[in-house]
């Protein structure tokens, strides 16, 4: 499998060049920057005497055709470092000059690889096809233009980027235009502004206003969340998110996060603080404010935690990536020989929090980072452990590999969640930390009255309650399920006369902590129930002179349709068990 995926990340690599090749053909003066290979395709970077428009696609598309049908080898060179220089600044491609100059400098290489495919010479390490006959010229497609800075830094000038997206069948690429196409549909942003949920606002960049009808959905995930931390055996915590950037040097985040977070000053000689791009300190802070005995252990202390992170404008991506969010998170400090006993307990709260949302989902071993902090062996530790527990619970083979993934204190097992339409989305992670504590001087007593460090778990499971309600509004489609409906219930009066009667039925279900209103206007009842069938409202109740005379309600659920007469306890007593079980 790992070789197929390698393979066809080679394809697409290859296709890159191909449309830079393309690219070149159409525009002689154009400066090249990168192109890699991405999930599902692939994109290349250029510098354009022209800015591109959606027409251009289909006409290099054709140019990239012509160049497959030619059967054009990937000739690859090893030349001197220096040398290269020389011939990209004949060539007048400033971006690969600095591209070789960082090579030479930061990385003292002496020779670098370059890749020609037809009219196109590349600085590029590889690897590649052997020739485009191994490109299927109707599985791959070009899909859009976006604007990308020079190494994603805005003080650099700004790129036209061409996506595309390969595959090494005409079915796959038909398959993932037709996903594409019902994503589109689903867009978290477009059924947002429909549903009147959520909005974005310039005086507040990447930090959502949440509507009542977003607020309801939002309390709901909460309000679940809350509960399951109470079955688990959580106290819940709440810490300041502003702290002294002193907090933030000991943890080690200054070093990793300094430049994706805000910090306020009050004045010269005052200090400085940082909104916290992380919630761990503040749960060391009280852990450490007594001394803790083995018998406090596992300590489970879970905060919904406001984070601030810093970031690029062209990063933001509505619900999905934001400033400024709230975390489902908590810290479990515990004893090492607690480990692998609390590591299932977390995997049991994550099976009952993803079990009410028909997502499938599947756990990820990420390893020890380049940039790890503390000693080798205590990762070891760290990484064994979870791996026994991995083994233990979904067997061997049976979870995925992150090497080199982990957070930069410990390993960690991550979940990807598959939504209806396939896609992947990370969400829980469950890391062990050995090296925070030490750090933070955590200690409690043992058994034999010695002072020991103790292990910390961090963890967190839909993420943020933000991104994970994007994800669901994408995955539901915005067909909410009823116990995540804003409004759960239309009652609709066929007529005048019958508005008295459904008041009486509205006041009875808000009674029984059910969300309806009325539709009083004086519209048919046709019309009526059309228009909560669009709106997918999960049930309406038709009221008219049969249901006054039967004190009774006509129900019509979402995707069933009429259900007939019904006593209005009768109803109740059924929407009131499937919100409570959660039914999706």
């Amino acid at each position: 499998m790992k070789k197929q995926q390698n393979d066809l990340e080679t394809l697409r690599h290859s296709i890159s060049h191909i449309l830079a090749a393309a690219v070149l053909e159409m525009f002689p003066e154009a400066k090249f920057a990168i192109g890699p290979a991405i999930e599902n395709g692939f994109y290349y970077d250029f510098d354009l005497p022209r800015t591109l428009i959606p027409e251009d696609l289909p006409l290099l598309e054709e140019k990239m055709r012509t160049f497959i049908t030619q059967n054009l080898p990937f000739e690859k060179s090893e030349i001197d470092a220096k040398k290269a220089q020389e011939l990209f600044k004949k060539a007048k491609q400033p971006y690969k000059i600095e591209l070789a100059e960082d090579l030479i400098k930061n990385e003292k290489v002496k020779k670098v690889s370059l890749y020609k495919s037809g009219p196109f010479v590349d600085l590029c390490a590889g690897p590649h096809i052997a020739n485009t006959s191994e490109i299927n010229s109707d599985a791959f497609k070009l899909t859009k233009i976006a604007g990308a800075y020079w190494r994603g830094d805005e003080k650099n000038k700004m790129l036209q980027r061409i996506y595309g997206v390969a595959f090494e069948t005409r079915e796959e690429l038909d398959k993932y235009l037709k996903n594409l196409e019902e994503a589109e549909k689903r867009d978290h942003r477009k059924i947002g502004k429909e549903q009147d949920l959520f909005s974005f606002h310039d005086v507040a960049p990447g930090m959502p206003f949440f509507h009542p009808k977003g607020m309801i959905i939002y309390n709901e995930l909460k309000n679940f969340w809350l509960e399951a931390q109470k079955e688990f055996d959580y106290q819940m915590m709440l810490a300041p998110s502003m702290l002294d950037i002193s907090i933030w040097k000991q943890s080690g985040h200054w070093d990793h996060y300094k430049d994706d977070m805000y910090f306020i000053k009050a004045g010269k000689g005052e200090k400085e603080f940082a909104l916290r791009p992380m919630d761990c300190p503040g749960a060391i802070l009280i852990y450490n404010n007594s001394l803790k005995s083995y018998r406090d252990l596992p300590l489970r202390l879970a905060e919904p935690g406001l984070i601030t992170r810093k970031e690029k404008s062209g990063q933001l991506n509505g619900l999905f990536r934001v400033q400024q969010f709230i975390q489902d998170d908590a810290h479990i400090f515990l004893a090492e020989n607690q480990i692998e006993a609390e590591i299932k307990n977390v995997i049991n709260l994550v099976n009952m929090i993803y079990q009410p949302f028909g997502l499938k989902y599947k756990a990820f071993l990420a390893t020890r980072p380049n940039d790890f902090m503390g000693e080798k062996s205590s990762w070891d530790k760290a990484e064994t452990a979870l791996q026994n527990v991995l083994d233990q619970v979904y067997g061997q083979g049976n979870y995925g590999l992150k090497e080199k993934d982990g957070a930069f204190y410990g390993p960690k097992i991550d979940y990807q969640l598959e939504d209806a339409i396939g896609r992947t989305w990370q969400c829980a992670t469950i890391q062990l930390d050995f090296q925070m504590p030490g750090k933070f001087n955590c200690r409690y007593i043992d058994n034999q009255g010695q002072e020991q460090t103790p292990v910390l778990i961090h963890r967190t499971i839909m993420g943020s309650f933000e991104r994970f309600l994007g994800i669901l509004i994408e995955h539901f489609a915005g067909v909410w399920p009823a116990w995540l409906a804003p409004e759960q219930v239309w009652v609709l009066p066929i007529g005048e006369r019958h508005e008295e009667y459904a008041l009486a039925v509205i006041e009875k279900l808000k009674t029984a902590g059910i969300r309806a209103l009325i539709k009083a206007d004086s519209e048919t009842i046709g019309k009526k129930i059309r228009a909560g069938e669009t709106q997918k409202i999960p049930y309406l109740l038709v009221v008219g002179d049969k249901e006054i005379t039967a004190d009774s309600v006509a129900v019509r659920q979402r995707g069933q349709g009429d259900l007939g007469a019904m006593k209005i306890n009768e109803f109740i007593k059924k929407i009131t068990l499937e919100i409570k079980d959660k039914k999706c």
